[in-house]
Order: C-alpha cells, then sequence, then structure tokens
C-alpha cells in the first residue's frame, strides 16, 4: 500500500468534477464515468490517451506516493494530516490554464505562485517522517527519467526529484502525446472543458490523502482535509526552516 499527499479539493468543487470527468473516474467513490466526446477524436482514443492520470486520480502532487516508514501507522499519518491542517491557512491561487509540460497536457499556474510553491515545500517536509526509503528497483525506476544531479540528489534525500526549487504544480490531463495533431486537438478541447475554473482566481482550502491499495491499483481519496490554521503557506515555510535550521532553496 502507498499513500500520496495530493492538491485536491471536496468532491463536489467544480475543479474536481471538471477533471474527473475529463480523466473518466471518480477517486472519491472508484467508479467510471463517461468522458466529454472530443470532435475528432474517437472515445476509444481518448480513453486510451488518458490511462495514467486516470490511474493517479485527478489531482496536483504535493508529496509523491510513498510506502509507510516501518515505524509509522495509517492512523498516525492523519491525526499528522489533521493538525498540519489547523496550521496552514487557505490562500489565493491566480489562475490555472491548459498548458502543454513536456509531451504531458496538464493545467499549470499561469504565472509563478509563491503560496503554491510554499505550501508544496511544507508538505514534502512534514510528510517525510512517514516515508520508507525508495526500494533499489524504485530508485532504479526514478533515475530513468535524466536526472539532473540535483534532482538525483532529491530523489535520494526526498523519495522524488521534482521538489523544492525542482517543483513544477500540474495537474496533469493526458499520457505523453506523441502526435502534435492530437496534442493540439485536446489542447483545444481541455481549455473548452475546463473554462468555467480557469483564467481566474479561486481560494485553495483542501488537501487529500490518496491511497493506493496495492501496486498498480487506481489511486483513491483515502480523505480531505481543510485548511483552517493562522499561517499563511510562506511564513509557515520560514518557521518550519528556521526550527530547522535550512535555507529557502
Amino acid at each position: 500500500m502507498r499513500y500520496a499527499i495530493y492538491f485536491a479539493a471536496d468532491a463536489d468543487a467544480p475543479l474536481i468534477q471538471l477533471g474527473n470527468t475529463w480523466l473518466g473516474r471518480d477517486p472519491f467513490t472508484g467508479s467510471l464515468l463517461q468522458q466529454p466526446s472530443i470532435p475528432g477524436l474517437d472515445a476509444a482514443r481518448f480513453e486510451d490517451l488518458t490511462t495514467s492520470p486516470r490511474r493517479y486520480g485527478f489531482h496536483g502532487t504535493l508529496k509523491a506516493p510513498f510506502s509507510l516508514a516501518k515505524d509509522a501507522t495509517e492512523e498516525a499519518l492523519i491525526a499528522a494530516s489533521a493538525r498540519f491542517a489547523e496550521t496552514v491557512a487557505p490562500f489565493e491561487l491566480q489562475e490555472l490554464s491548459v498548458n502543454q509540460l513536456g509531451k504531458f497536457l496538464a493545467l499549470t499556474p499561469a504565472q509563478p505562485e509563491p503560496d503554491l510553491e510554499a505550501f508544496a515545500s511544507l508538505c514534502v517536509r512534514q510528510f517525510e517522517p512517514f516515508r520508507a526509503p525508495l526500494s533499489a528497483e524504485d530508485l532504479d525506476r526514478r533515475r530513468q527519467a535524466n536526472l539532473t544531479p540535483k534532482q538525483d540528489g532529491y530523489v535520494e534525500t526526498w523519495g522524488y526529484p521534482y521538489v523544492f526549487d525542482e517543483f513544477r504544480f500540474h495537474m496533469t490531463l493526458s499520457n505523453k502525446l506523441e502526435s502534435k495533431e492530437e496534442a493540439a486537438l485536446l489542447a483545444r478541447s481541455a481549455e473548452t472543458h475546463f473554462e468555467a475554473v480557469t483564467n481566474s482566481a479561486f481560494t485553495c482550502r483542501h488537501f487529500g490523502l490518496y491511497v493506493e491499495p496495492e501496486r498498480g491499483a487506481p489511486f483513491d481519496v483515502h480523505r480531505i482535509f481543510e485548511l483552517t490554521g493562522p499561517q499563511n503557506p510562506i511564513t509557515a515555510l520560514e518557521n518550519t526552516l528556521a526550527n530547522s535550521n535550512e535555507e529557502v532553496s
């Protein structure tokens, strides 16, 4: 069993509903959903182009999937998540837009989002005590991605290469797209599908604990936590780093 800390919201949030429909699965219930019709692309092909993000569930990664450390328990992880939610205040995200990220299609911030970046850094640090070290197999798999020396160091220390200054927030909408024509078609359709929630500011109030019951199984929402704390993410991160004698990266 693996766990992950993801950017998410309540099941009835418009962003989440639109994302679940786009990917064709509801990670709150585990049920499959009918994906939107895309002119010029048949339904089976659209399903094939979204297999990987469908398995992980619509989300933005904050703390990448991890197995529990030997001395950690699910109950302790849930309790730590609840305490963490009580320390950090909701924060504004200026806007998301549909973009190409490498060969993937994703919702990404349209501009730098310091609060979101600080929140992701907090999540990496906060939940690190619960993470078991990567197996040799998982470490080798991570290193197949042509990592930079800094990213490789992050994998060794934090279990994931894209943290801190290497973090790029994204909510994945597709597998790798090898066809430029299909990529353009999906991008146009995604812009229409998500137009009600893109290009405008919204308040980030939640994060989710997702669970993968066994390797290769779909990730499902285990619990959603609401941010109710007094500190904005940047202040909370500064305090965390001060207490650990680290510098902001």
